[in-house]
């Protein structure tokens, strides 16, 4: 589903009249393919003196069987080696042709900002020979948990460096940051395989937090949630119906749910991907309740929970009536807020290793113009996540949500053309997301070993241009 501007600049004739005009020259991103490798193609890794994560990365790289390079007198050679990688030698004489597809950096070392230019050292030689839809990486530390001021400083100076790198990167890269906490090395391997992978293609600046979580001692790479019953909320069409397809491809028994409405498309649905449905009105009083009563009666228990669900009512506040302020609160915070406490509430029915992944929005970030409704509800969806996530690292869960952009559905295919395309440009890859980059993000934090990963908020908008 590529836009019809990325198609003409693809073209060399639209290409060169881009290139001319200096417009935007989107790529066509790599996405996730049966069969593909992890990342295809090299990877360049090093590390600020005294980095933490040199060990869990490479254990990760040698797991791909991923192709590794690293600086010679590096000391992440030495990691590299204990996880048995044969790692080629790069220097900043290598031969210009020479490129990679990942570029991962563990700054955790990192204690000071005269210690920042370690950043500069590795990226700037490195950086322009970063291949189409390539990933650039840093791994970092928690600047709450530094001992000292100057350490926290430089640690939070991260930030501003990988979301610049971002906006720099052409042809469809992206940069992320990665902070671990100090004793939590070993829970990073979920979050670097995904920043790594294809999988990630439409997220981009972004800062994700892995610390505590009950170790995984073995994971089905192919079918990471084999054997597990899912619920997805507003599944008959669109996001949803992409959240049931990729959490289905990976292994799970989906229980879809939408509105008595729409459930021929919904049952159509859940029989492509073998899964079941559920009708209902999320906002009904006796909705939780019935929820939660199927997915006991039917399979015992319930392993990922996605808040999908929501709707729209726009309307600058003067003019809006209370029923259109009303319902996106109800649809998409207050119903959320009641199923997950009829979950909690039921011993056992989301038990150790859940998880419950909401879907916020770029509004509820960055505020929206006639959306004030919306953005509300979203943003406290923003701060449902934040506020249960002691509550369920408590129960050995996680709690997490994506925050998507703009993403091509019928929905923006309906809009005004120059709202349209200003939507689809406004972001650092220049083109609008697809339902299966939100899935696709949704599927790494429902996964078994995303164990560390608790109260993020991950944005799926190819680094908006707006917002944090």
């Amino acid at each position: 589903m590529t836009d019809a501007y990325t198609q003409l600049v693809n073209n060399p004739v639209g290409g060169f009249v881009a290139r001319n005009l200096g417009l935007p020259q989107p790529v066509e991103l790599e996405r996730w393919r049966r069969g593909a490798p992890l990342i295809d193609g090299r990877v360049l890794i090093g590390a600020a003196p005294g980095g933490r994560c040199g060990t869990a990365a490479a254990v990760v790289l040698a797991e791909a069987g991923a192709e590794v390079d690293s600086r010679l007198g590096d000391e992440i050679r030495e990691a590299l080696g204990d996880a048995s990688i044969d790692a080629g030698i790069w220097n900043d004489e290598a031969p210009a042709a020479q490129h990679w597809q990942g570029l991962v950096f563990d700054a955790t070392g990192i204690a000071s900002s005269s210690d920042l230019r370690e950043l500069w050292r590795f990226f700037h030689p490195t950086i322009r020979r970063l291949g189409p839809s390539g990933r650039l990486i840093v791994l970092g530390g928690e600047p709450a948990e530094c001992s000292e001021p100057a350490a926290a400083t430089a640690q939070r100076a991260l930030e501003g460096f990988v979301r610049s790198a971002g906006k720099e990167l052409r042809r469809g890269a992206t940069a992320q940051l990665i902070r671990v906490a100090d004793g939590h090395e070993s829970r990073l391997g979920s979050s670097l395989r995904f920043f790594l992978s294809p999988r990630s293609a439409y997220v981009s600046g972004q800062v994700a937090r892995v610390g505590a979580g009950v170790a995984v001692t073995e994971v089905d790479r192919d079918h990471p949630l084999r054997g597990r019953v899912a619920l997805v909320t507003g599944a008959s069409r669109g996001i949803g119906e992409a959240i049931a397809e990729v959490l289905a491809r990976d292994g799970a028994h989906v229980v879809g749910l939408d509105v008595p409405a729409l459930r021929a498309d919904l049952e159509a649905v859940v029989a492509r991907i073998g899964g079941s449905a559920v009708a209902a009105d999320i906002t009904d009083a006796g909705a939780p309740r019935a929820i939660c009563e199927h997915l006991a009666d039917e399979h015992g228990r319930v392993d990922v929970v996605v808040h999908n669900a929501g709707v729209t009512r726009d309307k600058t506040l003067g003019g809006m009536d209370e029923e259109r302020w009303e319902l996106p609160i109800a649809i998409n915070l207050t119903a959320e807020e009641r199923i997950n406490d009829e979950l909690l509430a039921r011993d056992g029915l989301l038990g150790a290793g859940g998880r419950i992944v909401c879907v916020s929005s770029m509004s509820g970030i960055a505020g929206n113009a006639g959306q004030t409704n919306y953005a509300t509800s979203k943003a406290g969806v923003i701060g449902m996540v934040e506020s249960m996530a002691p509550v369920l690292a408590a129960r050995d869960a996680t709690i997490n949500a994506v925050a998507p952009g703009f993403i091509e559905t019928a929905m923006t295919a309906a809009m005004p053309i120059g709202p349209r395309e200003a939507g689809r440009r406004m972001n650092s890859l220049s083109q609008g997301g697809l339902p299966v980059d939100v899935a696709e993000t949704i599927a790494w934090l429902a996964a078994p070993d995303s164990t560390g990963l608790n109260g993020n908020v991950i944005r799926v908008c190819g680094q908006s241009l707006i917002g944090a």
